[in-house]
């Protein structure tokens, strides 16, 4: 007996879901763990990859939950509040987490430049304004997003026609009014100036990696390991993980692109086009464990803590 499609999809939907939500969430407690128990091994680079994690959580569930019920045959699950408020909350998580990407990028490549670089006064002035950078993150997306408010209902049916945003139980309200051409315009201005200062940032570290390298090749010294630095491996953990995020950014925009103008609404592109945003989120807790021997060091000392604590209530201590 063959299993339904809609089925199989739904587990691939639900599959992801625990998977992205435990990896960041493991990975956030982890941090809190940090800053609570051992704040003498924070670092300035810990608040925005904690904020990111927060950000992709609260992105995965948004995303993912209305698709999974709706895959599932859930109807009518959201009303117009309730649309409004899932879909607000979803573009601000998202957007969030493209300037927390962009900034988790700038701030490894001011980290790793030489100290005769023009970026080297950037090392001393970046982590006062770190801080409010986080907070004016939503604080810009919250602004741009509250538009989503006043365009967005309940979908009344589930057979749409036309061009226009379609959710798994939301449609946009209306595309003649004048604010729309505004709205539009700064959502492409946020996030052009943020995913071209990862591309930019990237390439800049991909160049002092490649230099890097090519000494280290020509110097024939035993004082040069053949062991990358703990900055060259965060390094390229973040390139990789900007890779990823502007590979999939291209390619659920596009998806969403011709979702909107696709005159007959396919409702298992809807899902995919879910699936595909929330990737980013669910591959990143995984990307930042690579390579990272401080987390998994700081993994053990928070089980060890935790089994610790676990024997001394057992015994009564």
């Amino acid at each position: 007996m063959m299993i339904p499609s809609d089925t199989v999809f739904g587990v691939f939907l639900v599959s992801q879901l625990c998977i992205g939500v435990l990896g960041n969430s493991l990975l956030f407690v982890l941090y809190a763990f940090i800053f609570l128990v051992k704040p003498h091994l924070k670092k300035y680079i810990d608040s925005i990859v904690t904020q990111l994690l927060f950000a992709n959580i609260l992105t995965i569930l948004f995303t993912m939950v209305p698709d999974i019920l709706s895959t599932l045959g859930v109807r009518q699950f959201l009303d117009d509040v309730g649309c409004q408020t899932v879909l607000f909350s979803y573009r601000v998580t998202r957007g969030v987490s493209i300037c927390t990407t962009s900034l988790l990028s700038a701030f490894q490549a001011i980290t790793i430049s030489p100290s005769n670089s023009k970026w080297a006064w950037l090392k001393f002035k970046f982590p006062t304004c770190m801080y409010p950078l986080l907070l004016i993150f939503w604080v810009i997306n919250m602004l741009i997003y509250i538009h989503t408010i006043e365009t967005v209902t309940a979908r009344s049916s589930f057979t749409l026609v036309g061009r226009g945003y379609v959710h798994a139980y939301c449609q946009t309200r209306q595309f003649g009014n004048r604010n729309k051409g505004t709205f539009i315009s700064a959502i492409l201005i946020h996030d052009l100036v943020f995913v071209l200062l990862m591309i930019c940032t990237s390439l800049y570290m991909v160049s002092l990696l490649y230099r890097h390298r090519r000494r280290a090749h020509y110097v024939h010294s035993t004082c040069i390991s053949s062991q990358s630095s703990p900055e060259h491996k965060a390094t390229r953990t973040i390139l990789l993980l900007v890779g990823c995020f502007v590979f999939l950014y291209f390619s659920y925009n596009c998806l969403t692109l011709y979702s909107f103008y696709a005159s007959h609404k396919i409702p298992r592109l809807e899902g995919l086009s879910g699936a595909l945003s929330s990737f980013y989120p669910t591959i990143c807790p995984f990307l930042l464990m690579k390579n990272s021997n401080k987390i998994i060091s700081q993994f053990n000392s928070l089980f060890s803590v935790m089994r610790m604590r676990g024997s001394q209530r057992a015994f009564g201590v």
